[in-house]
């Protein structure tokens, strides 16, 4: 009687494990039914693109989804794309360098980090910007990820914190001949006249076919809150008429494809025909760090880390958090 007692609470413990596993298994494929924060009822009809989309729920990045620029190789950070070796990699914007080592999970969060790390195998390439000055590589290193798969048109939102810091958190893409920046968000602005900085909004769509990378539409636009003080959510619902970008569910802004052009031809040397509205092409989308040396930049351990954690503040490491990144398209 004991053994059948006994084989029944193992068999009964079976169960249940295997229900708990279920129910979780559950849970992650749901993330496929969560809508746009915008548009809670899906009346847009969005589907969700699960191979772009990223909920950042495993122990480990996903490197058939995503290229973590400068992973280490024989004790120094390569830069090759996995999907186009022969391309030249940025390695980020100087003097800080993006390092394949720079980021963590933690509690379905990931984590880019900057760090002061003055003894990093720096590149000794120094080149002009197309935007800044010429700096060397040097003292702190950052993170990029980039998106392995491209696509074209939908709803992209973010869940993230800004580094708190004088550092950029930026959230954006490429494609062929264009830059969509979702935000460039400067994290603490110190310098007198840049204290705005760190409640700005800015984003920007660039021509690089014509415009060598200057924006064909841009705005800078006060967010009333520290993008760098709490998570928020970011949302940018974007086709072929124009693009509007949403704020914790809210619209924030919009422009349509028309009033792009019109903003080209009024701030930019462009001819009558000219076609402000570039961002028509598939995008690869973007994570990373960069130093803005004309906004400030830390200049030692100590203003890297000024607000962060005493634990922070011990290692020189801040961070960039992100919840999740989803997309989602139409039929």
């Amino acid at each position: 009687m004991f053994f059948f007692k006994k084989v029944s609470l193992v068999f009964f413990s079976v169960i249940f494990i295997l229900l708990i596993n279920a129910c979780k298994t559950r849970k992650v494929n749901q993330t496929t039914k969560v809508y746009p924060t915008s548009d809670p009822e899906n009346k847009g009809a969005w589907l969700y693109n699960s191979e772009i989309s990223d909920e950042f729920n495993t122990k480990e990045i996903d490197e058939e989804r995503w290229y973590i620029v400068g992973k280490f190789k024989d004790g120094k950070p390569f830069y090759k794309h996995p999907d186009n070796p022969k391309k030249r990699i940025w390695k980020g914007r100087a003097p800080s360098q993006f390092s394949g080592r720079n980021y963590r999970l933690e509690n379905g969060i990931l984590k880019l980090e900057a760090r002061w790390e003055p003894d990093f195998p720096f590149s000794d390439e120094i080149r002009k910007p197309v935007f800044g000055e010429a700096l060397p590589y040097e003292n702190i290193t950052t993170a990029c990820f980039i998106q392995r798969k491209a696509f074209k048109y939908g709803y992209i939102e973010i869940r993230s914190k800004a580094i708190d810091a004088e550092i950029t958190s930026g959230f954006w893409s490429m494609g062929e001949g264009l830059e969509f920046d979702f935000f460039e968000m400067f994290g603490d602005g110190r310098k007198k006249g840049k204290e705005h900085l760190d409640k700005q909004l800015w984003w920007s769509i660039r021509d690089w076919k014509k415009l060598k990378g200057k924006p064909s539409y841009t705005e800078r636009k006060d967010m009333g809150f520290r993008g760098a003080s709490d998570f928020h959510i970011y949302g940018i619902e974007w086709d072929e008429k124009g693009i509007k970008y949403f704020i914790d569910g809210k619209l924030f802004s919009s422009v349509t494809a028309e009033q792009a052009t019109a903003w080209a031809k009024k701030n930019r040397p462009v001819k009558e025909d000219y076609n402000g509205y570039v961002a028509t092409n598939p995008i690869n989308l973007w994570l990373d760090m960069e130093i803005f040396s004309w906004n400030g930049m830390p200049e030692s351990k100590d203003e890297l880390t000024l607000n962060g954690t005493p634990e922070q503040k011990k290692k020189g490491i801040m961070d960039f958090e992100i919840d999740y990144v989803r997309v989602w398209q139409n039929k």
